[in-house]
This record gives structure tokens, sequence and C-alpha cells, in this order.
């Protein structure tokens, strides 16, 4: 609470002190006028805008103190911790390791006037237990203060050396340009070292998975169940982690919903940007993109309750039944539709991609030059000739990268797989059928409490590498699509 209250103090103060700069500058260019005026010698004009001297000084003043609040805030309470944890008592080191962590956070809680768990301490243990919690309460806010003070007085020391340097000779511009600059860089570099830590997470954990499963295995494997028994005696102690019904489940709905989602986007933004008068355009494509920001577990709910039950009232009274049994075709069953299936999750997802299709390909559209359109319909053309002969070759590019939008938010999405295609793996191309993704069973395998030393959750990551490495060809494959054509309508 200190902390984000010095963080508003320092907020308000860096406001007060960009007023003080601007000021200050236009009192000096004031005087250089007035002294022009009376025939005086004058200095030169102000090299920047007041606006740049005031921010300036705002940034000297603001910078460096929250950096300071923002690293405490990061890992001032680690630190604590840590230096807590190590001035433990003998009492409190001769607990088990499980003990020990479990009184760490009874105390932390302590200090911080949260309740503590129910573990029931020794007399020797409680007293650790409340001098330890005392102890951290004290450090805490010697921490605290201490913070706040070293933040305190590096604003008001940046405060003195910029407005110090407040003068219409002053180049404020060419600072403040470098602080952006910097700014720019750092945001950049944080962006490439955030990709870098999840392919080098992703790959880490990929190769202790690979380690206990073969990749070959893993890619070429036609049967999914990757439980593991915690004991020898216990059934299941192997697993099986074929990875072949996972994908064939999440390519077969992502199929389904851009059938769905790229024809009846694709064409609602040819006649909203080529056809629709503007109040019917007013109108529809608000009412479009009003999809965009339905949750997905709406959609979800609205899978499960609605299209599933009619889906399978559908087939069922046309007398459909799906065939199911062994792979090797005997003992074959048939059975009734379910409400849970790929055709459900797939159309209801598809409904979804329309709006990312529709929004994104009618701005990509109208950016096409009038000019091109003018030039077609000179020469004789119909404006349908024009939109398919013209119009449409030269928006491709971008069309291409709104599908591969749609296709990697259809890859990504879980919500509506759990609740209308299932959870069975199987390596199947029927929509009927029961299915499941890739997304579903990373999330299925890393919910709940689960040790990272078992080729069942490690199996995640295998997944998650493999599904990134798909992705990324299928970038490389659509970025030399749009290079092409883009080639060849500049």
């Amino acid at each position: 609470m200190i902390s984000w209250a010095a963080l508003a103090a320092l907020v308000l103060f860096s406001a007060v002190t960009y007023v003080l700069g601007r000021r200050k500058l236009t009192a000096q260019v004031a005087g250089q006028v007035a002294g022009q005026v009376a025939g005086q010698a004058a200095g030169a004009r102000s090299h920047s805008r007041p606006g740049y001297h005031g921010a300036y000084v705002m940034l000297w003043v603001a910078a460096p103190a929250a950096a300071v609040l923002m690293l405490h805030g990061a890992f001032g309470p680690r630190i604590e911790a840590a230096i807590v944890r190590a001035e433990a008592p003998a009492v409190v080191q001769a607990l088990g390791d499980q003990e020990r962590a479990v009184f760490h956070d009874d105390a932390w809680a302590l200090a911080h006037g949260r309740a503590a768990s129910e573990t029931l301490y020794a007399p020797d243990v409680k007293a650790a237990l409340d001098a330890e919690a005392a102890q951290a309460r004290s450090l805490g806010i010697a921490v605290h203060l201490g913070v706040v003070a070293l933040a305190v007085a590096l604003s008001i020391g940046g405060f003195f050396f910029a407005y110090g340097r407040v003068r219409p000779e002053f180049r404020a511009r060419e600072r403040v340009e470098q602080w952006t600059t910097a700014v720019l860089v750092a945001c950049s570099v944080a962006a490439v070292l955030t990709t870098v830590g999840i392919v080098a997470s992703l790959a880490f954990e990929s190769f202790r998975f690979f380690q206990a499963v073969p990749p070959l295995k893993f890619l070429f494997g036609t049967e999914w169940d990757p439980q593991i028994a915690m004991r020898a005696d216990q059934f299941a102690t192997s697993g099986a982690f074929g990875a072949v019904p996972l994908f064939a489940g999440t390519f077969l709905i992502m199929l389904i919903a851009m059938i769905v989602a790229a024809p009846i986007g694709l064409l609602s933004a040819i006649y909203l940007a080529e056809y629709a008068s503007r109040p019917v355009r007013a109108v529809v494509k608000p009412l479009l993109e009003v999809l965009a920001g339905v949750p997905t577990v709406v959609y979800g709910f609205f899978a499960a309750l609605t299209v599933g039950p009619l889906f399978r009232g559908f087939f069922n009274g046309l007398g459909v039944e799906l065939i199911g049994g062994p792979l090797n075709g005997l003992g074959l069953y048939l059975a009734q539709v379910q409400n849970q299936m790929a055709l459900v999750a797939g159309a209801v997802m598809g409904i979804m991609l329309i709006p990312f299709v529709s929004s994104l390909s009618d701005d990509i559209i109208n950016a096409v030059p009038q000019s091109l359109r003018d030039g077609s319909l000179a020469m004789g053309a119909t404006p349908s000739e024009t939109i398919k002969k013209v119009v449409m070759p030269a928006a491709l590019p971008g069309i291409m990268g709104a599908l591969l939008l749609a296709v990697s938010r259809a890859v990504g999405e879980t919500m509506i797989v759990t609740m209308a295609a299932g959870l069975q793996a199987k390596t199947t191309l029927n929509p009927l059928d029961t299915v499941t993704t890739v997304t579903v069973q990373i999330v299925t395998l890393l919910t709940g409490d689960q040790e990272f030393d078992s080729p069942k959750t490690l199996s995640a990551f295998g997944l998650g590498l493999t599904l990134f490495i798909i992705t990324l060809i299928l970038n490389v494959i659509a970025l030399r699509i749009v290079q092409k054509y883009r080639e060849q309508y500049d």
C-alpha cells in the first residue's frame, strides 16, 4: 500500500514539475521579447517548445523514482521472505521441507494481516512463528520506508538537475526524443526476450519429455492416454503419448470453422465495402463486430445448450448413426449422434470468427485505391467484374492475413471445444464424432497440482512446442503468398 501511495504521489508531483518547466521557459522567452522591444541585447530564440522542457523535467523526476518503486513491487517481497527464512531459528530448520514451507507461509500471512493455516504447532515452534511474523512485519515496514525515501530523494534530485537546465538554448526536444527512443528500444528488447523465453521454456521442458517418450512415437502414435500410475502396482503404468488424434481433432474443428467463417465473413465484407449504402453499413458493421466482444464461454454455452441438441435431433431424425469400434474393423457397433461433436464446435467457432474475417477484410478492401476501380469502370467493366478482377486480387495479401488470424484463433480456442466437442482423443474425419484438440489437452494436463517430473505433465510442453512449430510453418507459407501477390499489385 505504501508503494502504491508513493507512486500516486509521484504522478501528481511529476505533473506539477511539468507545469513548472513550461512556465520557466515561457517566462525566459517572454523576458527576451521584452528586452528586444526595449532595444536591449537579447539571446537566441528558444530551441525547443515549452512542452519539451516540461517533459524533460518530468522525465527526470518520474523515471528514476518509478523504476525504484516498480523494482521493489516486483522483487521486494521475495527478497524480504528470503532474508526472514535465512534467519530462521534452529527449531524451524529441524522441520521437514513441507512443514518448513507451511511454517514460513503462515508467518508471512500473519505478518501481512492474513489468516494462517489451521496447522497445530508445538509450543516452541509457535513461539518461533510469532517471532518470525514480527520480524517479517518490521522488516517489511523498514524496507518500504527505505524505498520511499530513496524514491523521494531521486525525484527531488532529478527535479533540481533538470529544472536548472531549462534555458532557451537548451536542446530539450533532442533529450526527450532520446528518452523516447530508449523506451521504444526497451519495449522492443522486452518483446524479443519474452519470445525467446517462451521458446526456451518450451524447448527445455519438451527436451525433458522427449527423453522419456521417443519423438517419433509422439508425433506418429495413434493412441493418446497420458495416465501414469503413481505406484508400480497400479494399472496403466506407462501411458500412451501418440499425438495424432489430438492434431487430427484440432485441424478437423479448424477446417469446419473456416468453412463457416471464411465465405460468410468475406462475402459480408465485400457487400459492406462495395454494395451497401451508408445507412446500411452504419447498422450492419457494428452488429457484426458485436460478435467479436462476446466471451468464448458464452459461445460454449450456446454450443452445448442450443446448437448441440439441435444438431443431435436433426441428424438422429434423419436416421444418421455413427459407426465405431476397434481399428481392425471387427466388432463394429452403431450409436446415435450425441450433443458433443466436432461439427457443433466447428460451426459455433466459425460464427465466432466471422467478425474477425469480415472486419479485417472490409478494412483491407476499402484500402484498395479508388483509382483502380475508376480505371476498371472506365474500361467498360461492370462493378462485379471490377471486384472480381481488380479489387480482390489487389486486396488478396491482406485477406490472406485476415484468414490466417482466424486460423490462429481457431487453433488456439479451448472453451468452445471443451464444452461442445468433448475430451475423447480420436483419429477420425467424421464431423459427427466427439474429438478433442491440442489446447484442451494442454489445459487438462496442467490443471490442478502437478509435478513437472513425469511424462504426463511434460507432454503438455511437447504438444505446445509441436503446435508452435506447425503454426510457424503456416505463417511462413502465408507470408510467402502475401509477398508474391504484393509484388504483383504494388
